[in-house]
């Protein structure tokens, strides 16, 4: 199941990538906003970096300093990595981690044509793999991607493996505060769209502990997560087919197209339609994660 899962994210996040979505989109722009993006954050980036992906800002909350290298769990367009690398600076390292080759061909077409002042790499891998050294890391951000991880314990080994002692984590993300009716639960577009996915906000405090972190906090920020229903056109695969045995409905990924005439076609529509049939913000929050590696 965890292999169809991150097939079906792929799949989907890569057409994202070549939707041509952007801050210069009206819905986009709105939904940057409503989590927590400036309008001088948004202008000091190209457009094409921000997707209308994001549930947080997590460098607004990550302290970072100049010199430190900080890493980006599920990077997309750079919209982080090149933000993040203004606040290292020149003598720091901006570092972006996403599996969907469209994103970081992306992120590094955005990198050429930003002045991000850092030092800016991307790597393409899975965040439960992620290719640096251990303990050559000072800080791991990551915004509404963990959620979409299988298996979120093998992520927090692998942030708690790569950060120094006393490096530390700070993740904007998605949990739930009660289990999800059974239509979020098993509709792929909710998974993809940061919802299905959500893990308990205890689980994920104790997943962070148990992988050895420490100072754990998880703080509801209080977003409406009704924001995304305002992205338009998003791009995506067809709206999902009858259920899989996996629980999750099977979309044909040859069905992907940049930028779908049929708004109804769409990733961000489905989810759409699903927000007007749940408050989801009854069952979900958008959360800042922060914790620590001990000394």
């Amino acid at each position: 199941m965890s292999e169809h899962i991150k097939q079906q994210v792929k799949t989907k996040y890569g057409s994202v990538a070549v939707s041509g979505l952007s801050t210069a989109h009206d819905g986009v722009k709105a939904v940057a906003e409503a989590f927590g993006y400036s309008a001088d954050e948004l202008a000091s980036i190209p457009a094409e970096a921000n997707m209308g992906l994001s549930c947080g800002n997590p460098t607004a909350m990550a302290s970072l300093k100049p010199g430190e290298v900080v890493v980006d769990l599920g990077c997309g367009g750079g919209l982080d990595v090149l933000l993040a690398a203004r606040r290292v600076g020149p003598t720091g390292r901006a570092i972006g981690i996403d599996m969907t080759p469209e994103m970081i061909a992306l992120a590094r077409k955005n990198a050429d044509k930003s002045d991000s002042g850092g030092d800016v790499e991307f790597h393409l891998a899975t965040i439960d793999a992620i290719p640096l050294a251990d303990a050559s890391v000072d800080c791991v951000i990551s915004n509404c991607v963990i959620n979409l991880a299988p298996d979120k314990a093998a992520v927090f080994r692998d942030v708690a493996r790569i950060l120094k002692p006393g490096g530390r984590l700070a993740v904007s993300d998605i949990a739930l505060k009660q289990p999800l009716p059974a239509a979020l639960a098993n509709d792929i577009a909710a998974y993809v769209g940061c919802i299905a996915g959500a893990i308990s906000i205890d689980s994920y405090r104790q997943q962070l502990v148990d992988a050895g972190l420490s100072a754990v906090n998880i703080i509801d920020s209080g977003a409406d997560l009704n924001a995304y229903a305002k992205v338009e056109n998003q791009s995506g695969c067809c709206s999902p087919p009858p259920e899989s045995s996996t629980g999750l409905p099977i979309a044909d990924t040859d069905c992907c197209s940049p930028a779908p005439s049929s708004a109804g076609d769409t990733l961000h529509a489905r989810l759409a339609e699903l927000l007007t049939q749940y408050d989801v913000n009854d069952y979900a929050a958008s959360v800042k994660v922060f914790a620590v590696k001990p000394r």
